[in-house]
């Protein structure tokens, strides 16, 4: 990287830290720390809603998902504008009525105490599992462009993000992630628009559409019914309906954002704000690897987008292959390039079969070096879907422009962190220690969560520095999700709707629930987003059960 970029990219994280600190280094008590004495306003909740949701890993591996298989993943978001209409009636008007911290608050008073506590380990588990793969996914980026060892560049990271969070509190989350958002909108729209100003002057945008779907990018519903089919209509209404409500409704790294609010209305209207902008968000990022993939189709891609690897193959008996290989794999580019700039490409049903042919033989390049990877290391990772926006950026951004876009990332990494470490503090004080340690006063409980704060920063270092490429990371975050959600949700919705399951039928149920959503997973016998329907409606059917027999007993 240049000067500049370092530049703009120090100058941008120290900026946002800087004023976290500056403006909300001083807390009274737990309630300014923690709920950052609901002053939130509806917008400052919609973006902070939004930004703890738009990880480092929306940016990193949401453009290399489109680039591989195209937009079909946004219909992983369709359900989320109902669960949002559903939280705001329902869950909002509820917690607000009851001041709580956490939402597992309301279960120890809707249940018992044994309940609550389940409820938040469980989700202190999740969670922390997914804070430490929001900080591994930065951490590759640094990695990569510095030439560090990647665990080094996570505690580096972590620690960053601990002293950020544990200074700063709720308000400082809040305040800082608006900002946040404002570099994250502004690094995407100048890569696309980078983008599509690279393009030749035969490829105009509307063409490059034209080409994007021919080569199956732009296939963005698909209403098949097959249960192992991850990506479709119906996972994204019923089962990203199901998660988005365990997630904006049940885990308290969203929650904390909206409890924060100034009132139930500006909590409400902050989260429409992100029910309505969340899907264009999306599919924008798609459009954006989709372009990424377009580009690389007039320019010179790298036959593997994981720089670390091709070096390991270079280094290796494998390295006259590696150049075979690659020479194949350029003639195959140039060919390509000149189909894609033939003017008579949308008609002619010849050059698009050729088309066709040619990305099916370039894509199988790719396997080969993938395969000699596995030679060397069979331990070696050689997915490299989380490597291609980085490539794009370090490769063919202006100066200038790299800096901004790795910021992008690390302030993405920043606020979502920030929100789950900040989360996992206030769970951990006032779920597990607060309702045990009483007693205490205001400020004990306050110097309790900074060091809870602290505490979870470095679980989630150490979960990240053993963490590894999992298919793609976005993926491996929701799979996370998915493995718990369900169960969590359950209870709520038995707590919200069904008032004559009691304490004991509820307990049994989730923990049930949640056994039997492992088994699945561990069996494979679904796809992950189905695993939050199955979990929520386990429990709840578990739970009826349960208590007819208690019943019966009395």
């Amino acid at each position: 990287m240049s000067v500049l970029d370092w530049v703009v990219l120090l100058g941008t994280i120290g900026f946002i830290i800087g004023f976290g600190i500056w403006k909300n280094h001083f807390h009274r008590n737990i309630s300014d720390y923690l709920k950052a004495g609901n002053s939130a306003r509806w917008w400052t909740v919609g973006l902070s809603v939004m930004a703890t949701q738009a990880s480092a890993i929306t940016f990193l591996s949401t453009p290399g998902q489109a680039y591989h298989d195209g937009m079909g993943f946004v219909q992983f978001y369709f359900g989320l504008p109902i669960a949002m209409v559903i939280i705001c009636l329902f869950f909002i008007p509820i917690y607000h009525k009851l001041k709580v911290y956490t939402v597992y608050e309301y279960l120890e008073n809707r249940f018992d105490l044994k309940t609550r506590t389940l409820t938040a380990i469980l989700f202190l588990i999740q969670r922390g599992l997914a804070a430490g793969i929001t900080i591994y996914a930065p951490s590759i980026v640094l990695s990569v462009v510095l030439g560090w060892n990647l665990n080094t560049v996570v505690i580096i990271v972590g620690l960053l993000v601990i002293v950020y969070t544990s200074i700063g509190g709720t308000k400082a989350v809040n305040v800082t992630q608006k900002w946040q958002m404002a570099i994250i909108f502004l690094g995407m729209f100048l890569a696309f628009g980078y983008i599509i100003y690279s393009f030749p002057n035969e490829l105009n945008f509307h063409k490059a559409l034209e080409i994007a779907g021919l080569s199956g990018k732009l296939e963005v519903i698909d209403f098949s019914f097959d249960l192992e089919n991850r990506y479709t209509f119906w996972t994204g209404i019923i089962g990203g309906s199901f998660l988005a409500l365990s997630y904006f409704g049940t885990d308290q790294s969203q929650a904390q954002r909206y409890l924060s609010g100034k009132s139930i209305q500006h909590s409400q209207m902050g989260l429409l704000m992100n029910g309505f902008l969340k899907v264009p968000m999306q599919f924008f990022i798609l459009l954006v690897g989709v372009m990424v993939f377009l580009f690389y189709q007039i320019e010179t891609a790298p036959i593997h987008y994981n720089p670390q690897n091709l070096e390991m193959i270079r280094n290796s008996d494998q390295a006259e292959t590696l150049q075979v290989l690659e020479a194949n794999h350029l003639n195959l580019q140039n060919e390509i390039k000149q189909l894609l700039l033939n003017p008579n490409l949308s008609q002619d049903e010849n050059l698009q079969n050729e088309l066709i042919f040619l990305e099916y033989e370039e894509k199988n390049k790719r396997e080969q070096t993938k395969d000699l990877i596995k030679i060397i290391d069979n331990n070696a990772e050689v997915n490299d879907k989380d490597y291609v926006f980085i490539s794009f950026i370090l490769g063919n951004l202006p100066k200038g422009f790299i800096g901004l876009l790795l910021a992008v990332i690390f302030c993405a990494a920043m606020s979502s962190t920030a929100s789950e470490i900040n989360a996992l503090s206030a769970t951990a004080t006032v779920d597990l220690y607060r309702r045990r340690i009483r007693g205490k006063s205001d400020q004990h409980y306050l110097n309790a969560s900074k060091i809870f704060t602290v505490f979870w920063g470095l679980i989630a270092i150490g979960f990240a520095s053993i963490g590894y490429l999992f298919e793609n990371l976005i993926q491996l975050v929701n799979i996370i999700g998915s493995l718990f959600y369900g169960a969590i949700l359950g209870v709520f919705l038995l707590a919200f709707f069904f008032k004559h399951i009691k304490s004991r039928a509820a307990f049994i149920s989730v923990l049930l629930s949640e056994l039997l959503v492992l088994l699945i997973f561990y069996l494979d016998i679904i796809s992950y987003l189905w695993l939050n329907v199955m979990g929520a409606l386990l429990c709840i059917l578990l739970a009826h059960l349960f208590q007819f027999f208690l019943k019966l007993k009395t």
